[in-house]
């Protein structure tokens, strides 16, 4: 099924140009090798067509590739080069037409952006948002790119957002967010923030978040780069998408290669997604991670298996890690005691000297992708000490898989999780927020465009009352 993707601001221009041109490298792009070792023709051909399917609109002239997507931001210059960027690779380009922009931004201030910027610019958007659906031949929901701390991208996008349920009530809507920099992009990131949140946290069926101050740490340390630019951590940014929206398949412990012929792929993406990563409306927030990602250069001297992907994953997901690298593997789950109480694996009087506050979560969606990926033995993601108790073991976690290699990583992992990792950035945040509001500063920018106090007041109460769902679990 087609997902209509919405990039708002610069940072969701970026992303979501980041992101197509990875889908298509991706999908009429692999290696030979992995054709004849892993992948049959007949498979490679069905993926391309669902990636084609799934994110693209196949011109009748030319045969070229057109974005499903819609394109806003308050100023010119992102749509601009990102365009230009899209017709440069010459796989793929955004359709005509489908495009909105003004003379002026939004000055970094929510409330120009909900308030002014997009009531205005609702209704061509809304319109361009139809001529966009009316293409699908199966509908399966949105995906909006966008930040947290600029006034178009988190103003406006969260307007638009509402305004997508009203218009679409039984749609799938997924926003992926970038949280911005602990040590600040604009003074007033953490209002632009939590006010965001409150209001996606309302209309949004599921929000995956993406810290730059781990995106950063990304490039650094496992990228090997120097000097990072916007540019290389939008690229990690479309990895992480991709390495989940390209097709997949549903799998089972046990089977063997054969069973890729018969076994019956997702089709409607972003509604199982949701589904199964989102379970309760209280518990929206999502985090993405995978493993391996490195250099262009060091892949052909890397080798990986299975069994160390799956751990290391797996220990990045209980200790809370981004980052495959410098994992705190004191971090434990507790033991499974016998039926008398004693520690089944402790020795008596021996105390085991590992941390017991790990990472909880509600629900996790793994993803598997390449050679022998039939093989791979998942069950310790079936641990139910990995969730909370009130989630049905059989819904907790979900395998998803294809044998075809993804983005010339031969084997590699992704892990989209509802967990608990989002309360500590977003209590920080609050704070940060609060203090500043205690002391009224920057309200008065807020204010003059029509926002009251109370607003604050409530979407405070709201990030409040999500710190606090999910730091009780």
């Amino acid at each position: 099924m087609s997902v209509v993707s919405l990039q708002l601001g610069q940072c969701g221009n970026q992303i979501g140009g980041e992101l197509f041109n990875l889908l298509a490298e991706d999908a009429t792009n692999l290696n030979p090798q992995f054709i004849s070792k892993n992948v049959d023709s007949k498979v490679n051909q069905e993926y391309e067509d669902e990636v084609v399917e799934r994110f693209f609109t196949c011109d009748k002239i030319g045969n070229s590739l057109n974005a499903r997507a819609v394109m806003i931001d308050m100023e010119s210059k992102a749509i601009s080069q990102t365009l230009a960027q899209a017709k440069k690779s010459g796989k793929w380009r955004y359709p005509e037409g489908q495009q909105f922009w003004q003379k002026r931004g939004s000055g970094n201030n929510w409330a120009h952006g909900f308030l002014v910027h997009g009531p205005k610019s609702s209704e061509r958007v809304l319109d361009m948002v139809h001529k966009e659906v009316e293409k699908c031949d199966r509908f399966g929901g949105f995906l909006i790119l966008m930040s947290l701390a600029g006034g178009t991208g988190s103003g406006v996008g969260a307007y638009i957002t509402e305004c997508l349920r009203d218009e679409f009530p039984h749609s799938f809507i997924l926003n992926q967010v970038v949280w911005p920099y602990g040590t600040g992009e604009v003074i007033v990131q953490n209002y632009n923030a939590i006010l965001t949140l409150s209001h996606l946290n309302r209309c949004s069926d599921g929000i995956i978040i993406v810290e730059n101050d781990k995106l950063q740490n990304i490039c650094s340390r496992l990228m090997n780069l120097k000097h990072i630019s916007f540019k290389d951590i939008n690229k990690v940014i479309s990895h992480k998408l991709a390495s989940v929206l390209q097709p997949v398949k549903l799998f089972s412990q046990g089977q063997d290669a054969s069973f890729y012929k018969h076994s019956i792929s997702v089709k409607n993406l972003l509604g199982d997604l949701i589904e199964q990563v989102c379970p309760h409306p209280e518990y929206k927030l999502v985090t993405l991670k995978n493993i391996p990602q490195m250099a262009e250069q060091s892949l052909a001297y890397s080798t990986y298996t299975w069994p160390g992907l799956l751990k290391h994953l797996r220990q990045m997901l209980i200790a809370d890690a981004s980052m495959e690298e410098g994992i705190d593997w004191e971090v434990k789950l507790p033991v499974p005691s016998n039926p008398d109480g004693a520690d089944c694996h402790q020795r008596p009087g021996v105390l085991p000297r590992v941390k017991t506050r790990f990472n909880k979560s509600i629900a996790n969606l793994l993803v598997l992708r390449g050679v022998d990926v039939h093989k791979c033995d998942f069950t310790s993601f079936s641990d139910s000490r990995l969730n909370v108790s009130w989630v049905p073991s059989n819904c907790a976690s979900t395998i998803w898989c294809h044998p075809r290699p993804f983005n010339y990583y031969e084997k590699s992992a992704s892990l989209l999780s509802n967990s608990q990792t989002p309360a500590a950035p977003l209590n920080s945040v609050v704070q940060k927020a609060w203090n500043m509001f205690a002391s009224r500063a920057y309200v008065h920018q807020y204010l003059k465009y029509g926002m009251t106090e109370d607003h604050f007041v409530d979407s405070f109460a709201a990030t409040e009352q999500m710190i606090k769902n999910y730091s009780s679990l």
